[in-house]
Parts: structure tokens; sequence; C-alpha cells
């Protein structure tokens, strides 16, 4: 069966970074479009990033410029790189995957992780 499992969670100083990994099994990676949700205490969930099967990348608003994503398909793995981290990117991130491009759009993605939880101290 299709697996996502995130990880490179953690607590982390204002103004530091981290680099999150999701390893993919059970689906073909290569065709799948990749994205990144993160959900606040007490919030709905959002869109951070997605990442098309050719490279084309996309970001929500509040992390342009600061969150980087990538994809290794020789690793099934996609990876989310936060740098210039704010106390309010506190959230569990999951992962996510889908046959077709579906950028921010989480009904388009069929697979979701359990996600990892980072939180960013001030």
């Amino acid at each position: 069966q299709v697996q996502l499992v995130e990880s490179g969670g953690g607590l982390v100083q204002a103004g530091g970074s981290l680099r999150l990994s999701c390893a993919a099994s059970g689906l073909p990676f290569s065709t799948y479009s990749m994205g990144w949700f993160r959900q606040p205490p007490g919030k709905e969930r959002e869109f951070v990033a997605a990442v098309g099967r050719i490279g084309t990348t996309s970001y929500g608003d509040s992390v342009k410029g600061r969150f980087a994503i990538s994809r290794d398909n020789a690793k099934s793995t996609v990876y989310l790189r936060m740098n210039s981290l704010k106390p309010e990117d506190t959230a569990l991130y999951y992962c996510a995957a889908a046959p077709r491009w579906s950028g921010a759009t989480s009904p388009g993605y069929d697979y979701w992780g359990q996600g990892t939880q980072v939180t960013v101290s001030s």
C-alpha cells in the first residue's frame, strides 16, 4: 500500500532552519506531484509548497522566499527546506501525493502522511 513518511521536524529557535523529508513507497513516485501542507494549533490546514513531476513549484504566500521544495525521484523522496523560521511557522507538517498537478488544492491529493511536528520558539 502507499505510504508517505515524514521526518525532520523538531524544536528550533526563530531564525533557524530545518529540512523536512517525506519518503514515499507503493506508488510511481516520479509520476506524482508532491505537496507539503501544515496545520497550526487550532487552525485550518494550509498549503505550504508543491512540486510537479518535472520540477514546477508553487508556494504559499507566507513561506515564499524562505522555504524551498525539492524532490529526488531516485530516492522517492520530497524535501522541504525551511529557512528564517518564525514562531508562526509552528505546525504539524504533512506530505501529500497527487496523480496530477494540484498545487494548493488539497482535494487533489490522494495520499497523505501522518505529519511531523515543527515548533519554532521565539
